[in-house]
């Protein structure tokens, strides 16, 4: 197995385990949490809000990580710093895992839950860069985003395996999940970061990153020279982020909620199969970037995503799963068409020397602003319509087009290629 083989193949196992112990807290948040850490909220739609709230901490976390693994990922090494995030994913969630709930121990949960939340988020905002650049930067030339899909590959592979565990734990019964169903998907991360660690650890370093400059200090010469590509590279990222919570978390909780009254089974199980046409497709879709180029690739599933916004949640209370599940897996393509190419795309706005640092700033800073706040802004903009799906309809709209007017402008950057005995063995 070559260079670039390992390199991709570990990309894809950490980043899932990576996204699994993300999207089980997202999960939770939408379906248990509110109950759980706050039972005294003056209403449904506040404990909500405040369960979200607690998802969100995670997201404004991503960009300190990513400037704090970006820091060491540039200087030090992807390498070691991919190996350091991913202990501190797997440790805080299994201790969510065995958190005391409300009811046991007051008010000191939720704050407990809000602080495991925060080391959720450095870790995933110093994972991805690192996962990105190692699938990369191995990459022979023209394979790129083909290769860097192993990184985005991770992504629907740990939704899968998360909606997957609270789909199973669900058929336990309302009651059992209440009581102890929920932690078990949070738990068994453990075992999931032990096999994750052995795979990472096999990795060389990239040998982009061993030709670089790491004279200078990373962050200041990100803001000196690269500010504007970190503009740009939140302004690409609104669909390939958030529109991704808004489709999953968001309309996880707003289907199963009052306004819709959709089966908790039927939604979970509808996700679980988007997930699972997200991981079918996104190699595909990356092979398609290096096919015909990865922005113009992502340009036509953003339009793809806002034809679909319409119907996507206008089928939600028809009570048809095969309606359903069949605009789940539409959308789903749709948004993984923007995703899949992202990778390669982040990668070339940034020369080498800051590209840990300056990708991780872009994609985290995206999380904080469109994976954070979507989910909150929708639910509160459908509440005070009334229940209506419109606002969050718009929202998803307007992220498509702000994606493809910075696509239009970002900056790119080429590589010098690595002499071919450092890309394969």
């Amino acid at each position: 197995m070559n260079r670039a083989t390992r390199a991709a193949g570990a990309a894809f196992v950490g980043t899932t385990i990576e996204w699994y112990d993300f999207y089980v807290y997202a999960t939770a948040a939408a379906l248990l949490f509110d109950d759980l850490f706050f039972p005294n909220a003056s209403s449904p739609t506040v404990a909500l809000m405040a369960s979200f709230a607690t998802y969100a901490v995670g997201f404004f976390a991503r960009p300190l990580g990513g400037i704090v693994f970006g820091h060491f990922g540039d200087r030090v090494g992807r390498k070691s710093a991919l190996v350091v995030t991913l202990l501190m994913m797997g440790g805080a969630t299994f201790l969510v895992g065995l958190l005391p709930t409300y009811d046991s121990i007051g008010a000191l949960a939720p704050v407990l839950l809000v602080l495991l939340r925060f080391v959720q988020g450095l870790a995933v905002g110093g994972e991805w860069g690192g996962a990105a650049l190692m699938a990369v930067e191995h990459a022979p030339a023209g394979r790129k985003t083909f290769y860097g899909g192993f990184a985005q590959l991770g992504n629907p592979a740990g939704a899968l395996l998360a909606t997957g565990a609270f789909s199973l734990m669900s058929l336990s019964g309302e009651q059992a999940m209440q009581a102890w169903g929920w932690r078990v998907p949070f738990i068994v991360s453990a075992v999931l970061v032990l096999v994750g660690l052995f795979i990472r650890l096999r990795v060389e370093e990239s040998p982009v990153f061993e030709a670089a400059d790491r004279t200078g200090v990373p962050i200041k010469e990100v803001f000196r020279t690269s500010w504007r590509s970190v503009l740009l590279g939140v302004g690409t990222l609104p669909v390939a982020i958030g529109g991704y919570y808004l489709l999953t978390t968001f309309l996880l909780s707003y289907a199963t909620g009052p306004s819709v009254g959709a089966s908790e089974q039927l939604i979970l199980n509808g996700l679980s199969f988007a997930s699972f046409v997200e991981l079918v497709a996104t190699l595909g879709i990356a092979w398609l970037g290096d096919r015909f180029g990865a922005r113009k690739v992502a340009v036509w599933f953003l339009v793809l995503t806002a034809l679909l916004a319409v119907p996507q949640f206008a089928v939600l209370g028809s009570g048809n799963a095969v309606l359903i599940f069949a605009l789940l897996g539409l959308m789903r393509l749709a948004t993984s068409g923007t995703y899949g190419p992202m990778a390669a795309i982040l990668a070339e706005m940034f020369p080498p020397q800051v590209r840990y640092t300056g990708i991780s700033l872009a994609y985290q800073g995206a999380g904080a602003i469109f994976g954070g706040l979507s989910p909150l802004a929708a639910t509160a903009l459908v509440g005070a319509y009334g229940g209506a799906a419109w606002p969050a309809v718009a929202l998803l709209v307007g992220m498509c087009v702000l994606s493809v007017i910075c696509l239009a402008v970002a900056p790119r950057h080429r590589d010098r290629e690595p002499v071919p005995s450092t890309v394969a063995e």
